[in-house]
């Protein structure tokens, strides 16, 4: 980070200060020696002073050093060695003004100055030859000024172009998670809604059996409880989605078709139909898993689906046609690994693969949705990997469940 003094980079008031300290050196370098007196050592310095100000100021130094110069004219006092602040200033004008009209008045003043300097400058030859010398310098500093203007002008513009590109790049990714979990919400809605209607029924099967049948219900009312303890869950993590999303961490993947309709929710007993589509579209996946399989909950399975779906989709997206993706779901007492692991060999994909989200943003946001971690990132063979760990609830069931693939 540039440090700044008096507003401005210390580097470019460090650099000025030295332009002017060399402007002053030839004041003073005249004035020792005599070719100068206090007059025109005074006209000096003031050039010296204006040169400070070159680049906040230009149009307004360059005008102050052509009125002093004109004022070293009109004197007699002919050319000085600190004149060089004659072509400092035509030089800050050129590359610095806001319009380049400035440095063509600027550039046409100092040819009409060294035309009078070349008047006044006794020699043997003709005063055309001193005119045209001192027009050839004066046109050599304002085509190098031009070139660092045009420079200047180009490397800001791409600057500028990065900063929109930027800021294009984020709302992108803003707009990208606040529809992963509108979609997100929509399903757990869908869950909630489910849960409600078996309470209802429960309940009502509680109602006409109490007297006949009191063990069956209870049975029906511990149903009810259990199902509303799961759906106060499911609301509460409902209520955490539609909050206000933080700024995302990643860029947004490409919007990609659906795989299936908006309002329907896929489960774990779909997850080999889902791989045969992708071995269809040209990825070898090699699917292993760990551990006994739990029954969970409507929508910590969806996204268990979502995050495989998700990987396998990047995977034929990026890693190509042909590649080789080794699947695995690891079944913990408390918790579910997905993995995918692909070796980044296959061949570019011309139509990519349906999605269910928006690549690592939504696999991010459904994770972070049950308190789990994501983790992404390339491989020491050249592939990617993908990894998401989602905690199981403590009501999960040991038995064998609809997850087996």
């Amino acid at each position: 980070m540039n440090r700044l003094i008096l507003g401005r980079p210390l580097r470019g008031v460090a650099f000025d200060a030295a332009v002017c300290g060399l402007v002053v050196f030839f004041v003073l370098s005249g004035y020792l020696a005599g070719l100068t007196g206090l007059a025109a050592s005074a006209v000096g310095l003031a050039m010296a002073a204006a040169l400070f100000f070159r680049r906040t100021h230009p149009s307004v130094v360059g005008a102050l050093v052509a009125a002093l110069a004109l004022v070293q004219v009109i004197a007699g006092w002919g050319p000085l060695s600190y004149d060089v602040a004659v072509l400092v200033a035509l030089y800050s004008v050129v590359k610095y003004a806001d319009q380049l009209r400035d440095g063509i008045v600027a550039g046409i003043v100092a040819v009409i100055g060294g035309v009078l300097a070349a008047l006044q400058s006794p020699g043997t030859g003709p005063w055309w030859m001193g005119a045209f010398f001192y027009a050839l310098i004066v046109g050599a500093v304002w085509l190098a000024g031009l070139n660092l203007r045009t420079r200047r002008l180009y490397v800001l513009s791409l600057e500028e172009r990065a900063a929109t590109l930027e800021r294009e790049r984020e709302a992108e990714a803003r707009a990208a998670v606040a529809e992963e979990r509108t979609r997100i919400a929509r399903e757990l809605h869908d869950v909630v809604a489910h849960s409600m209607a078996v309470m209802i029924v429960q309940a009502d099967g509680v109602r006409f059996t109490l007297d006949r049948d009191p063990a069956t219900a209870r049975e029906a009312a511990k149903v009810v409880a259990d199902t509303g303890r799961a759906a106060l869950e499911e609301m509460r993590r409902l209520v955490g989605v539609l909050r206000e999303p933080d700024r995302p961490e990643s860029p947004p993947a490409a919007d990609e078709p659906a795989a299936e309709p908006a309002h329907r929710r896929p489960a774990l007993v779909e997850l080999p139909a889902l791989l045969d589509r992708f071995r269809a579209a040209g990825l070898r996946i090699t699917c292993g898993g760990a551990g006994t399989p739990r029954v969970l909950p409507p929508g910590l399975e969806l996204t268990v689906y979502r995050v495989v779906q998700e990987s396998l989709t990047n995977a034929l997206k990026h890693a190509g046609v042909g590649a080789s993706v080794e699947l695995t779901l690891e079944w913990a007492a408390d918790a579910v690994v997905v993995r995918a692991v692909d070796d980044g060999g296959g061949a570019p994909v011309v139509r990519p693969a349906p999605s269910g989200g928006h690549g690592l943003v939504g696999m991010r946001e459904r994770v972070g949705v049950y308190d789990g971690s994501l983790t992404a990132g390339p491989t020491l063979a050249g592939g990617w990997r993908v990894q998401a760990r989602l905690p199981l609830p403590a009501a999960a069931g040991t038995e064998e469940g609809s997850a087996a693939a």
